[in-house]
């Protein structure tokens, strides 16, 4: 591993943007910590420490980085379909090598890393998960943990959706710019206006759509260097997030509090939309003392060895989380009440021992992350691209599905509502299998080398 990092590393192009790199890693290590440090978990059950203690939730502004994630997806989405594009072989019109096929081929590029370790954790999870109660357990702390292990499960459900739109709209983006993101956002704004002011019920989820599509519209304007005013579109995120708050119907955390009557994560929100804006402007005025950074030989190996693991280590952080949890009842260690002294104390052991947990099935499954090359077919093939587009919509259901229902109650058919159809963990996980096998064989043999994933 150590030496393929360093030839990796060493291998860079010059013209490689190492920052947006190191923002995929320190955004999802972000998200890995805050978890770790918001479970306040007891032998009763699972809490949040934001709504044990209030006045923690402005850290929320800082610490809920989703939007820098969804932004840089949106950078390197751009830059890897427009490299499909110039890849594709020059056939006559019929013969394959269209943009159908740069379509399929740049879905399965880009979901494969994300898919292929997905689909692991979802089927040793499952196992486990109808192994524990077929012997009669799912009680307990492992009952939390079959119901809440999957639930970070919706980003993947969010990023196959912004995969799967990426050339529609990066076609906006270069007719439109601005305004295509202006476009998107005033329909999130219109979304909100509808659900607060008249009352239309369920009108809500459309802003998983449009807010974080308007997030991951700003990579696409990032790619072609026109957020040129970041300080500006920082300060006018902040500004309005905080007007949204202080005088709307928002509330102050940016990430979801149990019992709220409004959350700003789901549905996301306008305010988590300013939020998003704000963030992007603040990593944006840190990209030159950072990109000097990262000229470090030291610095960017360590980016390297970390992206090359990352989605892994998110997938399986919280297993790692409740693992801790269960040794510690297990063998008597006393759960402080969170919050408490004694539980302050403690977190630096608990957030220790979770590192090196995740650390431990970090080595068991990181070779699924490796990306895998196409095995030959025939070129071209006819339908591939919604063939490519069935699949991404299963996985996005099935992703989207399982986050929801979970693993508890597998044996006793507990379903949970998907777009107002109830849907169980075998149908959750039966249609991403499909759909990423769907995926997988839509990208194969279309005359298009994706090579390796840029980011």
């Amino acid at each position: 591993m150590g030496s393929s990092v360093r030839e990796l590393a060493g291998a860079t192009p010059a013209t490689r943007d190492r920052y947006v790199d190191l923002l995929r890693v320190a955004s999802l290590g972000a998200v890995v910590l805050g978890h770790w440090l918001m479970a306040a978990v007891t032998p009763d059950g699972v809490g949040n420490l934001l709504a044990v203690v209030p006045a923690l939730q402005p850290l929320t502004w800082l610490l809920q980085v989703m939007p820098v994630f969804f932004f840089v997806g949106g950078f390197s989405h751009a830059l890897s379909y427009r490299s499909l594009l110039r890849k594709r072989p020059e056939r006559p019109e019929g013969a394959g090598g269209s943009e159908d096929s740069v379509y399929s081929a740049f879905l399965r590029a880009r979901l494969q890393r994300l898919l292929r370790p997905t689909m692991v954790f979802v089927l040793v999870w499952g196992a486990a998960a109808l192994l524990v109660q077929l012997l009669g357990g799912g009680g307990g702390l492992t009952g939390v943990t079959l119901r809440m292990v999957t639930q970070p499960l919706w980003f993947i459900g969010i990023y196959l959706a912004m995969v799967a739109f990426t050339p529609p709209l990066l076609k906006l983006h270069e007719r439109y710019g601005w305004g295509a993101f202006a476009g998107l956002a005033g329909a999130a704004v219109a979304v909100d206006v509808l659900r607060f002011a008249a009352g239309v019920p369920y009108v809500e989820f459309l802003n998983f759509a449009f807010v974080w599509l308007a997030v991951h519209q700003l990579g696409f304007l990032r790619a072609d260097g026109r957020i040129r005013r970041p300080a500006l579109l920082a300060g006018a995120g902040l500004v309005t997030a905080g007007a949204l708050v202080a005088f709307g119907p928002y509330p102050l955390s940016m990430v979801g509090m149990p019992g709220e009557k409004v959350s700003n994560m789901a549905p996301p929100t306008l305010a988590l939309l300013c939020h998003g804006l704000w963030l992007v402007g603040a990593v944006e005025l840190l990209r030159a003392p950072a990109a000097r950074l990262l000229e470090r030989p030291r610095v960017w190996r360590t980016v390297v060895a970390a992206n090359g693991v990352a989605m892994t280590a998110f997938l399986w952080h919280l297993t790692a989380m409740f693992g801790v949890y269960g040794a510690m009842l297990a063998v008597d260690v006393e759960l402080p009440a969170p919050a408490s002294a004694a539980w302050w104390a403690q977190v630096p052991l608990r957030i220790t021992l979770a590192a090196a947990l995740t650390a431990g099935l970090v080595a068991a499954f990181r070779a699924f992350e490796r990306p895998v090359s196409a095995p030959p077919g025939a070129a071209g093939a006819t339908g591939a691209g919604p063939l490519a587009a069935l699949g991404a919509t299963l996985c996005l259901l099935g992703v989207l599905g399982l986050s929801m229902v979970g693993f508890g109650g597998l044996l006793d058919g507990r379903t949970a509502l998907l777009i107002a159809i109830p849907v169980s963990a075998p149908a959750a996980v039966a249609m991403t299998l499909g759909g990423w096998l769907l995926v997988e064989r839509a990208g194969r043999g279309t005359g298009v080398r994706a090579g390796r994933p840029a980011r």
